[in-house]
C-alpha cells in the first residue's frame, strides 16, 4: 500500500513541477521584412511571454550571422510577464533573398532553446510605398489597483511616400480597447491610437497586445505591448 501511495505521490509531484515550471512562448516565431533597400538597417520586435508558473530566465540570445544584432529588454520574466526581443538586420553587403535565425536560450525545461526566423529581399533601389512608424511599442503601467481602467495614447506616423491604410486593429482580449484617430494617413501625416485596459478580475503581472494591420509592404502587422502589475483590492 505504501509503495502504491509513493508512486502516485511521485507522479503528482512530477506533473505539478511541469505545470508550475517556466515556459517561453513567442508567437509568431517568423517575420518577413519584405523588400529592404540596400544599406538599410531594419528592426523587428519579437514578443516573448512566460506562460508557465515559475520565473523564466533568458540566458542567452544569439544570431546566426554578424549582420544581425539581438537584445532582449528583460532577461527575467515572472509568470504572465513578457518582453521584447529586438532584432536589427544590417543589409550592407547583402543582396537578394535573405533568411536568418535568432536562437533564444532559457531555463524552460521543455524548450531550452527556441529558434526565431526572419526573411527579406535586399534591393538596390528604394521601394515605394507607405511605412507605419509607431512612436513606442511597449508601455508598462507599473503597479495598479485591480478594477481600474487604464488609458494610454501613442502616436503613429506614415513615414513612407504613399497613402497608409490601417485596415484593422485587434487586441489580445476583450479587456483591452483601441481606437484610432483615423485609419488613413498621407505621407508625413501623424495620427493617434488611444488604448484602454480594464483590470477588473485580474491580478499579478499581466500583458496584453494590440496589433495594427496595414498596407505597409515591409511590416504589414505591427504589435504594441502593454503590461501592468495588478494588485488586489485590500
Amino acid at each position: 500500500m505504501k509503495k502504491v501511495f509513493s508512486f502516485w505521490f511521485l507522479l503528482f509531484a512530477v506533473n505539478y513541477a511541469q505545470v508550475v515550471g517556466p515556459k517561453i512562448s513567442v508567437k509568431p516565431m517568423e517575420h518577413d521584412f519584405g523588400d529592404i533597400t540596400y544599406g538599410e538597417t531594419v528592426t523587428h520586435d519579437f514578443i516573448a511571454l512566460n506562460t508557465g508558473g515559475d520565473l523564466l530566465i533568458i540566458k542567452d540570445v544569439r544570431a546566426s550571422c554578424g549582420c544581425t544584432a539581438v537584445k532582449p529588454e528583460k532577461t527575467e520574466l515572472k509568470p504572465g510577464e513578457s518582453t521584447n526581443i529586438k532584432v536589427q538586420f544590417n543589409s550592407t553587403g547583402r543582396e537578394g533573398k535573405q533568411s536568418k535565425h535568432v536562437y533564444v536560450s532559457s531555463n524552460d525545461p521543455d524548450n531550452p532553446e527556441i529558434r526565431l526566423s526572419f526573411t527579406g529581399n535586399v534591393v538596390k533601389e528604394p521601394a515605394a510605398g507607405p511605412k507605419l512608424q509607431i512612436e513606442k511599442t511597449e508601455h508598462n503601467f507599473g503597479k495598479v489597483k485591480e478594477g481600474k481602467v487604464l488609458d494610454w495614447s501613442v502616436n503613429v506616423k506614415n513615414t513612407g511616400n504613399s497613402l497608409l491604410e490601417i485596415k484593422d486593429v485587434k487586441t489580445s482580449c476583450g479587456c483591452t480597447a483601441a481606437v484610432l484617430s483615423g485609419n488613413k494617413l498621407k505621407p508625413g501625416e501623424s495620427g493617434n491610437l488611444k488604448i484602454e485596459f480594464d483590470t477588473s478580475n485580474r491580478s499579478g503581472q499581466t500583458s496584453r497586445t494590440i496589433t495594427l494591420f496595414t498596407n505597409d509592404p515591409k511590416q504589414p502587422n505591427q504589435t504594441i505591448m502593454i503590461s501592468a502589475d495588478i494588485q488586489n483590492q485590500d
